[in-house]
């Protein structure tokens, strides 16, 4: 039984597209190194998002994709530009003027710019002060490392399913859960498009990935059970055993012979990926 499938054309980038996806993956980027010297003890989660605001629309001259967007039927649209998830809020934190960092926190921060209609999504954990927990200290490093396991199989010819289940086994060999409600996805001039990039499931399964092809990873990886829960603003989502939570994104380009990472930061060792 055949259980891939090929993906569809408009999927596939030009090369056009794909110079304009990188330039908007490094400015994403540029934004969590920009805001690393902010996260400090007592600043507000509000404060953040207004420095992110300034620096995306003033200094990149770029589109904040998070501001305005998602509205539904009982659900307004988000109101910031980026998303602050502390501790136990699994993603899509609010920022909030009443949301105080301590010490000891680990937080992350979701952004994605827009710049010539084309989407740059990415994230990653700070640890509030420098110190934190040793199981906290190890969440965050186990979900980065599932990240870049699952950005390892990528290459034409491999599946989304094999991105998922290198995840999954990852993850439960360190005895924590990876979450199953919220995936990666593709991204272009949407940003949110297929395929969808679920972190657990089988291999040989799901989209055959082929070059030109643009979507994150992002795994989101909970201290105890896979679980989450919606709060009632719509947006926050919790473990629902109230563990810790961790999580890492880039958005990534399928080439000829592997992967290229469009939001890698300076302080990545990535050698991994250039062999």
């Amino acid at each position: 039984m055949n259980n891939t499938y090929q993906a569809p054309r408009r999927l596939i980038k030009t090369p056009d597209e794909i110079e304009k996806m990188r330039v908007a993956g490094r400015l994403a980027a540029e934004v969590l190194d920009m805001i690393k010297p902010h996260i400090v003890p007592g600043v507000t989660t509000l404060e953040l998002d207004t420095i992110c605001h300034d620096y995306i629309v003033n200094q990149q001259q770029a589109i904040p994709a998070c501001l305005g967007y998602g509205a539904a039927p009982g659900r307004p649209a988000f109101q910031h530009v980026i998303c602050t998830s502390v501790n136990h809020v699994v993603c899509h934190g609010i920022p909030s003027d009443s949301k105080k960092l301590k010490k000891g926190d680990i937080l992350n921060i979701d952004v994605t710019v827009i710049k010539d209609g084309y989407h740059g999504d990415t994230n990653m954990m700070y640890i509030v002060g420098g110190e934190t927990s040793i199981l906290a200290n190890r969440l965050c490093k186990v979900a980065q490392e599932a990240m870049y396991r699952g950005i390892e199989t990528v290459k034409p010819g491999s599946t989304i399913g094999d991105i998922g289940h290198v995840i999954q086994k990852y993850v439960e060999s360190e005895r924590f859960g990876v979450v199953r409600e919220y995936c990666g996805h593709g991204i272009g001039t949407t940003f949110h498009d297929e395929p969808q990039v679920l972190h657990y499931g089988q291999p040989d399964t799901g989209m055959i990935l082929e070059e030109g092809m643009t979507f994150t990873i992002e795994p989101m990886v909970n201290g105890g059970d896979w679980k989450t829960k919606l709060l009632g603003d719509k947006w926050t989502v919790v473990t629902k055993d109230h563990s810790l939570s961790a999580q890492y994104e880039h958005t990534l380009l399928v080439t000829k012979t592997g992967v290229e990472i469009l939001t890698a930061r300076p302080d990545e060792d990535l050698s991994r990926f250039n062999k």
